[in-house]
């Protein structure tokens, strides 16, 4: 069971969840792209070069995978979610830490993209509570919607009109 589940409050409701973009696994793509370059390049070295090369892809690829166990954590460790009455972070298996903010008590939500987070579809949420607390969360997929779930006014039941 998920975190969020886990706390939530009697009659609460999810109303969005999201998580880390997929790009948080830009690192590891990156060094296994440089370890394939590496191999090929090897295939087409002289002969005294080609097993430095071997040795040096073998290398980044021991790195690449330890870039992809990282990000896997990282991106399976972390949950984003909007309630209707909270916006709970949750980061971290062991070590953790949370943010669980009223979403009356929210200021400002500010969206941070840059051009490659515009075009993927990922960027640095940044939280801002009552009392100057700021809590940014970065990666996250889709940050716009995330934002407009936290900003739009919370869903109440309808009350059944009175029998008087």
């Amino acid at each position: 069971m998920s975190y969020v589940r886990k706390v939530l409050l009697p009659g609460e409701q999810v109303v969005y969840e999201t998580g880390l973009h997929w790009l948080v696994y830009g690192r590891a793509i990156f060094v296994f792209l440089i370890a394939v370059a590496l191999a090929v390049a090897a295939v087409y070295a002289p002969s005294d070069a080609a097993p430095l090369l071997q040795i040096m892809a073998a290398l980044l690829v021991l790195l690449g995978l330890f870039f992809i166990l990282a990000a896997a954590l990282r991106r399976a460790s972390t949950e984003l979610a909007v309630t209707d009455q909270r916006v709970v972070f949750k980061r971290g298996i062991i070590a953790r830490h949370t943010i669980e903010m009223n979403r009356s008590k929210v200021e400002s939500v500010d969206v941070d993209q840059s051009l490659l987070g515009r075009v993927f579809g990922y960027g640095t949420v940044l939280l801002r509570g009552t009392g100057g607390s700021l809590e940014p969360m970065a990666m996250v997929g889709d940050p716009l919607t995330f934002r407009s779930h936290i900003t739009a006014e919370p869903v109440r039941p309808a009350r059944a009109p009175n029998a008087d």
